[in-house]
């Protein structure tokens, strides 16, 4: 079916003007003078990304569980232009506090990245441990809605705003022995997507990130042999890179992705394309 036979006429309903292009990805100042709140910014995607929106000029607060590792991060970013605040994200009140922070520091909210999580062992769902549930479940999850809940209100103050929260593949497909956090992956995709439909008409566009396995703190349990086998569970045969995975990211913050919404986009080296 043509578009002529969809409407009647060719140019009835062509937009009058098209939306312009933008080289913001390339434009050294894309994010100048935006507000970004980064969550696990202390270390691996978190503090990729906070390092590229500050040489991208926005301001920065940057929210971690670990200050003290939090802190020596910040000394390495070279702008004075950084918040950092210790966040438990499992919290509300405490991601309530640091988003009035970020407000009262900076004067508002326009971007956000809500990279925080954990990992634990693996261990069969039949004897899960009911207490590893619960942590997994609270920070990776739970700690997202918390970050979401109070980041919405105010980029509505500022008149919009852009939202990526970092779920992953196994927000997907199931992994054996990481049942919550196969099951916090999941929930994570699921709120981006109803949450991007509550507000998309109000200009916040909220979406995810899902990458594969990444080179960051949360793999440096694993011997060689495990990170082997992890590499080559991806058709690329290796793992990632926390600048990888912060380059998507950066594309759904900035104008270049203003179209997308309640969208999630793999970064995973072919993963999920088995």
């Amino acid at each position: 079916m043509s578009w002529r036979s969809l409407s009647g006429s060719a140019s009835i309903n062509r937009p009058r003007q098209e939306a312009p292009i933008t080289s913001s990805l390339f434009n050294p100042e894309a994010f100048s003078g935006k507000v970004a709140f980064v969550s696990g910014a202390a270390s691996g995607i978190g503090a990729a990304t906070a390092l590229r929106l500050a040489d991208l000029g926005a301001r920065l607060v940057l929210a971690d569980w670990d200050k003290t590792r939090l802190d020596a991060f910040v000394e390495t970013i070279g702008s004075d232009d950084v918040l950092a605040l210790h966040v438990d994200v499992t919290t509300t009140a405490s991601v309530e506090e640091a988003i009035a922070s970020a407000i009262g520091h900076f004067g508002g909210l326009d971007l956000a990245v809500n990279s925080a999580g954990i990992d634990m062992p693996r261990c069969e769902t039949a004897s899960y441990p009911s207490e590893q549930w619960d942590r997994i479940i609270a920070v990776n999850m739970t700690g997202v809605f918390n970050a979401v809940r109070h980041q919405i209100p105010a980029m509505l103050a500022r008149g919009g705003g852009s939202i990526v929260n970092v779920s992953s593949v196994m927000g997907f497909r199931g992994f054996a022995g990481q049942p919550a956090y196969t099951a916090a992956k999941h929930g994570v995709i699921g709120l981006t997507k109803t949450a991007a439909l509550d507000h998309a008409a109000q200009g916040i566009r909220i979406n995810a990130v899902a990458p594969g396995f990444i080179d960051t703190p949360l793999l440096s349990h694993l011997s060689e042999e495990n990170r082997q086998a992890a590499a080559a569970l991806h058709p690329m045969q290796r793992v990632g890179q926390p600048g990888e995975i912060t380059n998507v990211i950066l594309f759904l913050l900035s104008d270049a992705g203003s179209f997308v919404t309640g969208a999630c986009f793999d970064a995973d080296g072919g993963y999920l394309a088995k």
